[in-house]
């Protein structure tokens, strides 16, 4: 079968070029939802690190929530000890307390400084809560451009409306919106119902892919027999993963097609064909080169259409 080599992808209109699967760095230092600190620790998310470098994954998303920071302060620290070219983003929360633009400049340099650089790469608000209107946020991201604080900006789970409103206020400042993390995958798959991936396209804004494998649901690893534990098996009840089985059948049956590819490599390389950049999070360095492993290679178009229908359902 022939191996397809997959060129790196741009962040938006801009020249930040990042692989086609970047890597999500939630569970590095979270004990809320994940088991940081029990399942692994330091040491385990460092070799996932170094190990996602070294197979080309070169895009690692943060935010200053993460761990309480310390996501932030292990990939500073990560980083200082690797000469790899990276590109780095993370996140601003708006929470309603935080009602200035200041409130934005006070907390990317409090990121800067847990991730030891000067400048960030794509810097994105994470919510669009209220009280405070999109136009202010924007003004604050557009400022923080124009001191060399941030390379391109980015939003986190907005809508249409609010990615159109977040879009032409950056563009009164001559900035273009490079990006709109969501929630999407062959079990989430409101972007294309919803309209949000049209207007992406339409804008030049990329779609970056969070929880790809619906928080482990899609790497065939859970049954109604064998539930997730925590959360995410309340999250994930019984009806949902007896429904799940088709699907992660069929996604095994065309890994086989791919050199026996696992359903997890199955759904992140979906989301390639889709347009969009997902990235799967890597608790240790056995997690990271599976996630590596769904480059280099392409579904059919009649496979996606196949993963289409059967997810729809």
């Amino acid at each position: 079968m022939e191996v397809i080599q997959n060129s790196s992808v741009s962040l938006g209109t801009t020249d930040i070029k990042v692989a086609p699967v970047g890597l999500g760095a939630w569970a590095w230092g979270d004990t809320m939802v994940w088991s940081y600190g029990k399942g692994y620790d330091d040491d385990d998310i460092k070799e996932a690190f170094n190990v996602s470098i070294n197979k080309g994954v070169n895009f690692i998303d943060t935010a200053e929530i993460y761990g309480k920071g310390k996501s932030e302060e292990l990939i500073g620290t990560f980083l200082k000890a690797t000469e790899a070219e990276t590109v780095i983003a993370t996140k601003f929360m708006p929470y309603p307390w935080r009602v200035t633009k200041n409130s934005l400049r006070e907390a990317l340099m409090k990121s800067l400084k847990r991730l030891q650089v000067d400048r960030v790469d794509l810097y994105q608000t994470h919510w669009p809560f209220p009280p405070v209107p999109v136009k202010r946020w924007m003004d604050a991201m557009a400022d923080a451009v124009d001191d060399g604080l941030v390379k391109a900006v980015g939003v986190s789970n907005y809508s249409k409306d609010q990615m159109l409103r977040a879009s032409e206020q950056l563009a009164k400042r001559n900035i273009r919106l490079a990006s709109n993390q969501v929630e999407y995958s062959l079990w989430r798959r409101r972007p294309e119902t919803s309209g949000l991936i049209d207007t992406c396209n339409e804008l030049g804004v990329t779609l970056i892919a969070y929880s790809p494998l619906a928080m482990g649901m899609l790497t065939g690893k859970y049954s109604p027999a064998n539930p997730p534990p925590g959360i995410r098996g309340k999250r994930y009840g019984r009806n949902k993963l007896v429904r799940l089985e088709k699907l992660t059948g069929l996604m095994r049956e065309l890994g086989e097609n791919h050199n026996g590819k696992s359903p997890a490599q199955v759904a992140l390389n979906w989301l390639i064909c889709k347009g969009s950049v997902p990235i799967p999070g890597a608790k240790n360095a056995e997690q990271a080169e599976h996630n590596a492993g769904a480059l280099g290679w392409k579904l059919s178009d009649e496979e996606v259409h196949l993963l289409d229908r059967e997810s729809k359902k």
